[in-house]
């Protein structure tokens, strides 16, 4: 099957997946209703006249930005898993394990417990904050990397990443402990949700998701090189050190973006690039594009179980995620093990 067709029938699934979070919930909306919806807001066109009067602000006030929020959110997480693994060449890295999420979690959690604000900021703190501390996260594990590892190996790497992920959540866990009255909304944020979500964090998580696919496109070459190992990267003249340092960086403001609005979220990261490079090939021109498509589609749907499979009560999208990753996860490492 052709590169394009393989395209389409992805776009489709996640259209499919769009109308659906969107007609699904507590009451049910057809497509043709959420069209008619859409083209009354853009175009002015006349609403049918059986359609309930409550409907089109509950579908352009609550559920189009959820669900366009839980599109952008897989998105940015699934380039940058695809990203990672192809720097660090390792099949299970992702931005969650380098602890660049737990890092936003812990600037979340410090402006929730301590109560901070800021004039001229409003809602926007929190989210500042956070990427503010994933950049601070990635900085330092590439920082320590380099004490340790003058070559920034990608072993070093992953395992500060790692260590510094423990101690994020650990301080989190703390923080939450410390301040029962903020305990549930910490833990609300550890577990990530897209409830009551604004057009406002939609059209940044757009910007910084449309950005972050061209700057990777931009380094597509590179990255394809990498992925064949570093000394076949070297010997093509790509300066890895520095390279990784870019690359970790825009990252960290993807993931940071992500994670700032929503909370935590795992797995996605991981599972995305693995499935979309199965299906396309080791190309970044093609799977980054693509990784990006797949993972809005799988979140989207993991948000529509998430509100669904209990009634009247919504289950944590990270809950959701990690059920779906965790088998996932023990299969990519056993397979890997296996072909070696």
């Amino acid at each position: 099957m052709k590169y394009y067709t393989k395209m389409i029938l992805l776009l489709f699934a996640a259209l499919a997946a769009l109308l659906l979070g969107i007609g699904i919930g507590s009451v049910y909306v057809s497509p043709a209703d959420i069209l008619a919806i859409i083209s009354n807001y853009f175009f002015e066109t006349p609403l049918p006249e059986t359609l309930p009067v409550s409907y089109p602000a509950m579908v352009l006030n609550m559920r189009l930005p959820r669900v366009f929020l839980a599109f952008l959110t897989g998105a940015a997480l699934a380039m940058g898993g695809t990203v990672t693994q192809s720097i660090l060449q390792n099949p299970l890295a992702s931005p969650f394990g380098l602890g660049i999420s737990a890092g936003a979690g812990l600037g979340a959690a410090i402006v929730i417990t301590f109560g901070l604000t800021a004039a001229g900021l409003g809602a926007f703190l929190l989210p500042g904050v956070s990427l503010s501390f994933a950049l601070a996260t990635v900085f330092l594990v590439v920082f320590i990397s380099s004490r340790l590892d003058k070559g920034v190996s990608n072993v070093t790497i992953i395992l500060v990443g790692t260590v510094f992920s423990l101690f994020c959540n650990a301080v989190m866990n703390l923080l939450a402990t410390s301040a029962p009255a903020y305990t549930a909304r910490i833990q609300l944020w550890l577990s990530g949700s897209f409830s009551m979500k604004e057009w406002n964090a939609v059209w940044i998580l757009a910007l910084a998701s449309i950005l972050g696919l061209v700057f990777f496109l931009f380094y597509s070459r590179e990255l394809d090189v990498m992925t064949f190992g570093e000394e076949s990267a070297q010997a093509m003249g790509v300066d890895l050190v520095k390279l990784k340092r870019i690359l970790l960086a825009a990252i960290a403001v993807l993931t940071g973006a992500a994670v700032a609005f929503v909370g935590i979220i795992g797995f996605v990261d991981l599972i995305a690039p693995h499935i979309v490079r199965r299906w396309f090939g080791a190309s970044h021109k093609k799977v980054l594009p693509a990784s990006a498509l797949f993972g809005g589609t799988f979140l989207v749907l993991c948000d529509l179980a998430a509100r669904t499979l209990l009634p009247a009560r919504e289950i944590p999208i990270g809950s959701i995620t990690a059920l779906l990753g965790a088998p996932f996860f023990l299969y990519i490492f056993f397979a890997g093990r296996k072909n070696q």
